[in-house]
């Protein structure tokens, strides 16, 4: 996926939202669920502007962090040998927020029969098959990846973390797709996803690091 698109259709995406929301604006209660907990039982609200603009500003700046920074990094020349799986994982990100975004203004209109935590988690393990692909190609930069102390400092341990990291990444997807048939334990299990894979990439990194020193 080309930059120029990325950017259009990301922007064109919460323009929509935004505009569904503003539209539906008479149809909200004053306070507006906001936050569910791991048993999908409202736990958080926020007043009604808050709630139908809050979401899309994170979006819209999201969007102008991601394409801002990688023209700041003095590896920017590594970013563009990954630029349209960058681009696709941007584009993932904002489908992710529209959809969570969709998914509270339908609650919020009275259209409760369905479990908050159920809906999100197979567009979360796809968010994490994205990033999956995204670690398969990228090449080492300080905005995007596994960015642990040996992998900046190293070509090889990066490459060697990140295709680590995208298999676990895949994993992570494919568990936290399948929460949706354990009931409670499926937020368990997505964070346990994350931390496992967190904490694999980061010692992987800094043993495979201490091998390349041991050889030299």
């Amino acid at each position: 996926m080309k930059t120029k698109t990325t950017i259009t259709l990301s922007v064109i995406l919460v323009l929509i939202a935004t505009a569904a929301g503003l539209a539906l604006w008479n149809q909200f209660p004053p306070d507006m669920a906001s936050h569910w907990n791991a048993q999908g039982i409202v736990d958080g609200t926020m007043s009604k502007p808050w709630a139908i603009l809050l979401l899309p500003a994170v979006a819209t700046v999201m969007l102008a962090l991601f394409i801002v920074l990688p023209g700041l990094d003095p590896l920017s020349k590594n970013i563009a040998a990954f630029r349209p799986e960058f681009n696709l994982f941007i584009f993932l990100m904002m489908l992710f927020m529209v959809y969570v975004y969709a998914l509270t203004l339908v609650w919020n209109l009275g259209f409760k029969a369905f479990s908050m935590t159920t809906a999100i988690l197979p567009a979360m393990g796809l968010v994490f098959i994205g990033v999956a692909k995204l670690m398969e190609n990228a090449k080492r930069n300080y905005f995007i990846g596994i960015r642990t102390p040996w992998t900046l400092a190293s070509d090889l341990v990066w490459d060697k973390t990140h295709k680590l990291g995208s298999k676990l990444f895949t994993a992570a997807g494919v568990v936290t797709i399948a929460g949706i048939f354990f009931g409670d334990l499926a937020f368990w299990l997505l964070m346990v996803s994350v931390i496992l894979v967190t904490i694999t990439s980061f010692v992987y990194s800094y043993i495979e690091y201490r091998k390349i020193q041991m050889n030299q």
